[in-house]
């Protein structure tokens, strides 16, 4: 089964950062729920906007999460391609994958606090 995860990231390039988050956090007036040295996370009523600074960027890109409880059965139903070389998974289960338009899904198990 594959289901929406909890977060949704925009990765953007220094040269849009200050104005990206400033319109997420000041006009749209956006909760800061998180602050990191290249990312804030923001509420979306229950989700998390990341905005992640990406210097190799040079334009915006949409990231999105699915939680599935067997990621490799999801990978294989998806029929997408595994494109684990995009960003390290440091301690996540799961795999890199984009849909057929190339927006980036993130498939993985979620935690024991995400169930």
């Amino acid at each position: 089964m594959i289901r929406p995860g909890r977060n949704i990231a925009i990765k953007v390039p220094p040269h849009r950062w200050d104005e990206t988050v400033a319109f997420y956090r000041d006009r749209i007036g956006l909760r800061v729920t998180r602050e990191l040295s290249a990312s804030i996370g923001f509420d979306l009523n229950g989700f998390t906007l990341w905005n992640d600074r990406v210097p190799q960027q040079s334009q915006a890109d949409v990231w999105l999460e699915l939680f599935s409880d067997d990621p490799d059965a999801a990978l294989a139903r998806l029929g997408s391609p595994q494109r684990d070389e995009l960003e390290p998974l440091d301690g996540v289960t799961g795999h890199w994958t984009s849909d057929p338009a190339g927006v980036v899904v993130l498939v993985r198990k979620p935690r024991e606090s995400e169930v």
